[in-house]
């Protein structure tokens, strides 16, 4: 199946898993969904992820995260920057998410990282979604 934006299907993904309590959630791989699993995983999102050599393609395996009693470690996760309308900030305009509780995933021309991290490297650049 021919996807328009893959980074979008794979928050939808993860949105829908999350929703119903799913511990696994699987998708196409790219490098770039890769990118945001490793900056997802870093921020605490998400147990972890993994990338099964299957056919016809590789797969994307992200393992979801929840709190004692069930509760969800991701309450929300949002994607910013589309196809048809792509978003830029540069270091002094990357937003904050819930007043800095949240986290920023941009991709820089250092790579795909955190709100934190591109501020403390001094760069901007695509803002690609929203996780809280």
């Amino acid at each position: 199946m021919n996807v328009t934006d893959p980074i979008a299907d794979m928050l939808t993904r993860i949105r829908n898993a999350n929703a119903a309590n799913k511990a696994t959630v699987s998708m196409p791989s790219s490098k770039k969904l890769v990118a945001i699993a490793r900056v997802i995983k870093e921020e605490g999102y998400v147990e972890g992820f993994r990338v099964e050599d299957t056919e016809p393609a590789k797969t994307l395996e992200i393992t979801l995260k929840y709190g004692p009693k069930k509760q969800k470690v991701i309450t929300g996760i949002r994607r910013i920057s589309k196809p048809g309308l792509r978003k830029y900030a540069g270091v002094a305009d990357i937003p904050r998410v819930r007043g800095g509780l949240g986290t920023v995933i941009v991709s820089t021309s250092h790579g795909v990282m955190c709100d934190r991290d591109a501020r403390k490297k001094g760069v901007g650049g695509e803002i690609i979604a929203f996780v809280w």
